[in-house]
């Protein structure tokens, strides 16, 4: 009888519950432009100035496959020993899981600094915990307006999910 009760007891241990939907996730990250293209040439962060970005989002997934991102991205620049607060950007997105552990994630764009686009990210979780994952991304934004040149820039992205 004892054998029995444990075999039971053992078997609902072994069971894992299946994940419901919505489920709803959230992340924080450090995001590095490297480089930007526009008619004025190649400009490149950590020359002459370095901006950095703080990544916070949360995801709300419809399925296993399909979901919505809503994030805030201030941006920090630093040039001439000088350092401020310069842009905020507003970025909501379909987020599409791939295969191999890969999500696209296709979002709109809304900068404070008055310029606007879209933004097509790549992204791989590297390290799966219980309760959060580290993940890297290689976002490409690409910016229109504010009198600006359009522009498209190459992004490494680090975060960790929850």
């Amino acid at each position: 009888m004892i054998l029995i009760s444990i075999c039971f007891i053992l078997d609902g241990y072994a069971q894992e519950n299946p994940t419901t939907f919505p489920k709803i996730t959230g992340y924080v990250g450090i995001l590095h432009p490297i480089a930007t293209l526009n008619n004025d040439g190649l400009h490149t962060n950590f020359t002459d100035y370095y901006v950095v970005g703080m990544p916070t989002g949360i995801n709300i997934w419809k399925t296993e496959k399909i979901g919505f991102s809503f994030e805030i991205v201030p941006f920090i620049r630093t040039e001439n020993g000088l350092s401020r607060a310069n842009n905020i950007l507003i970025h909501p997105g379909i987020l599409l899981k791939l295969k191999h552990g890969f999500t696209l994630v296709n979002r709109i764009a809304f900068e404070t600094s008055g310029r606007y686009g879209f933004t097509p990210i790549l992204n791989k979780v590297i390290k799966k915990n219980k309760h959060s994952n580290y993940f890297i991304a290689m976002p490409l934004p690409v910016r229109f307006g504010n009198n600006n040149p359009a522009s498209a820039t190459v992004a490494f992205q680090f975060g960790i999910g929850f």
